[in-house]
């Protein structure tokens, strides 16, 4: 049974038909294979741009990482300078390798085994050590009998005052940049002897490296030299210092290097180290001060250079000495 087709059905059917040409199904083909090259693209970019932002965010760390480094670097130098003016003995451990962290039991040698006494040789030990309990017993009794111990009278103690300090002139021969410091420098100092002392001075925020260079100074000589980020500080540059500033103090005019620092009413020589443990420095720092009239005291006494003068700070006034 067979029905007639109108027209809107004859065109439609020619549609289909020529929607299936080879000439549109080849088209169609192009175009997919367009679309999956664009999606191959686009996955292509989004791998790289989370790639790079992955780079990015790296670097960023690494950088934040390498400040941070520098910033307790530079933490630790100024906690080394601090405990160095302060008395506190610097102690630097040896760095560990693989071969001195080798168990000691793979090295050391067994102990010899104790070699076996003979009769005879015990009883002579025996007897050995009835001498010595004797021996014992009679140097106690000599003890209780009143006999002296052994030596000379006691020292007396030298008072812990200015004049065991060891400060003197200085002329800043040379300054530099510490290697692996940004706030320290490191100077030669001509203080009077026949070779320059290199000191180390945390003074890169305060002083330029132009107003160090050959500038007069007054220099304690006599802490225990100490090391500072690999360089053996042996001297103290004496400044006038607050919270928020720091300067170098002047020496009267005329001074040279080797000069002694003096003070009235205290006449004792310097100890040729203050040692550490005795506290020497902790206990006069603190009366070091800078006068409202500028000038550099010890209890109200100045530091002076015998025929030159008193020495004195630039600007600062009523702050501390060190």
């Amino acid at each position: 049974m067979s029905f007639p087709l109108t027209a809107s059905c004859r065109l439609f059917v020619r549609s289909v038909l020529r929607m299936t040409s080879p000439e549109v199904v080849q088209r169609l083909e192009q175009r997919a294979r367009q679309a999956d090259e664009a999606i191959n693209i686009l996955k292509t970019q989004i791998q790289m741009l989370k790639q790079h932002a992955v780079t990015a965010e790296e670097q960023r760390l690494k950088k934040e990482n390498d400040q941070l480094r520098l910033q307790v670097d530079d933490l630790k130098a100024k906690l080394t300078l601090a405990e160095i003016q302060n008395g506190v003995q610097q102690v630097y451990l040896p760095v560990r390798t693989a071969a001195t962290e080798a168990p000691a039991a793979q090295t050391a040698d067994p102990a010899p085994k104790p070699a076996e006494a003979k009769p005879g040789q015990k009883q002579a030990q025996k007897g050995g050590k009835g001498d010595k309990a004797a021996g014992k017993s009679e140097k106690k009794g000599e003890k209780k009998g009143g006999e002296k111990k052994k030596g000379g009278p006691p020292q007396e103690e030298k008072p812990v005052d200015v004049s065991r300090l060891d400060m003197r002139i200085g002329r800043i021969l040379s300054v530099k940049k510490h290697p692996d410091a940004d706030t320290l420098y490191v100077e030669e100092i001509d203080v009077g002897e026949a070779a320059p002392r290199t000191v180390v001075s945390g003074l890169v925020k305060h002083v330029s490296m132009e107003e160090m260079q050959d500038r007069i100074v007054i220099a304690m000589c006599n802490l225990k030299p100490a090391k500072m980020r690999g360089i053996t500080s042996q001297a103290m540059v004496m400044c006038a210092s607050s919270p928020e500033k720091v300067e170098l103090l002047d020496p009267p005019a005329g001074s040279q290097p080797g000069d002694r620092i003096t003070f009235e009413g205290y006449p004792g020589e310097p100890d040729p180290v203050l040692q550490p443990k005795k506290k020497v420095w902790e206990s006069v720092q603190p009366d070091l001060q800078v006068t409202s009239d500028k000038v550099a005291t010890y209890k109200g006494v100045p530091f002076t250079v015998a025929g030159k003068g008193v020495c004195t700070s630039k600007t600062m006034t009523n702050v501390g000495i060190k």
